[in-house]
């Protein structure tokens, strides 16, 4: 699916629109909420959606447009400041915007720190966008999905996530991206995330997007949380033969259910040479990138 369609199911509920209500039980569906008029209206739309939802509020919910999102940080107050009506909350994604909405290099954020010590039952938090996005590093017990969407993603907030303890955290996804976004991770900051002590449980992890994605590579292919994933995707970047080889040399990764590699600068041989040394592995090298006379590698998701 790609970033400009909107999601059909979130948290494993149907996504339905704020404007057209649950039609039967509210805690049943995903709620989208979308601001056409300023982000001052955001709070009178919030409460709009309390009374479709109903006490505790919705158990997931998608923030669309917040309505100035490309100059306006999320107000995460709003939540935050209405957690004791917000009880059934368990899924939350924001900015689920469109490039024609907002390029993704354009979502304003802010501190969203303040949302998971505000909702300490959530289990699954998206955000879309980094601009200015920061995080510190916490202790949250039931979060199990963590997915940050961007062109461009800071670097202190992968520092954050590695120092953070995520005991119950099973899928971490992070989109890279690139310097000329903001994307200023290196190999050094993703250190301890691929070392996993901080994060006991997590089976998927997702480097996506990636400028780096060769250096990515070369580090993961000795990564000690390598051995608990099922599922290892480096989708999206500009992952070439340099990375393909650091693959394949490096440890087993015949434990994996699915290595995901689509979208990529590999030479065919060595697609082939990936899917036919893992023959028990679901490779996906699908989405073959030629290197541009001009513009070099990209990745999938930039403007």
């Amino acid at each position: 699916m790609s970033i400009d369609d909107a999601l059909r199911t979130f948290a494993g509920l149907p996504v339905v629109s704020w404007e057209d209500g649950a039609g039967g039980d509210p805690a049943s569906v995903a709620w989208r909420i979308n601001n056409y008029y300023g982000t001052e209206r955001f709070p009178a739309l919030f409460e709009e959606l309390m009374e479709q939802t109903g006490p505790g509020g919705p158990v997931a919910l998608i923030v669309q447009d917040w309505g100035a999102s490309h100059r306006d940080p999320f107000p995460a107050g709003v939540l935050a400041g209405n957690a004791d009506r917000l009880g059934n909350l368990r899924a939350l994604f924001i900015g689920e915007m469109s490039s024609e909405e907002c390029e993704v290099s354009w979502i304003r954020h802010g501190d969203i720190t303040p949302l998971l010590t505000a909702f300490p039952r959530l289990e699954h938090l998206w955000v879309r966008g980094a601009d200015g996005l920061e995080l510190t590093p916490i202790r949250h017990e039931s979060l199990r999905e963590l997915v940050f969407q961007s062109a461009g993603l800071p670097a202190g907030v992968v520092r954050a996530i590695g120092a953070a303890a995520l005991p119950a955290l099973e899928s971490l996804e992070l989109w890279l991206g690139v310097g000329r976004h903001g994307g200023d991770v290196t190999v050094a900051d993703l250190a301890p995330i691929l070392a996993g002590r901080s994060l006991p449980a997590l089976t998927r992890l997702g480097l996506r997007n990636a400028e780096i994605a060769d250096e990515i590579a070369e580090a993961v292919a000795a990564a000690p949380v390598v051995a608990g994933l099922r599922v290892l995707d480096l989708s999206m970047g500009m992952l070439s033969d340099r990375g393909g080889e650091a693959l394949l040399a490096g440890q087993p990764l015949t434990h994996l259910e699915t290595l995901d590699l689509s979208h990529h600068f590999l030479s065919a041989e060595l697609a082939r040479r990936l899917v036919e040394e893992l023959p028990a592995v679901a490779v996906d090298v699908s989405d073959e990138q030629v290197e541009q006379q001009w513009g070099g590698q990209y990745t999938a998701v930039t403007e």
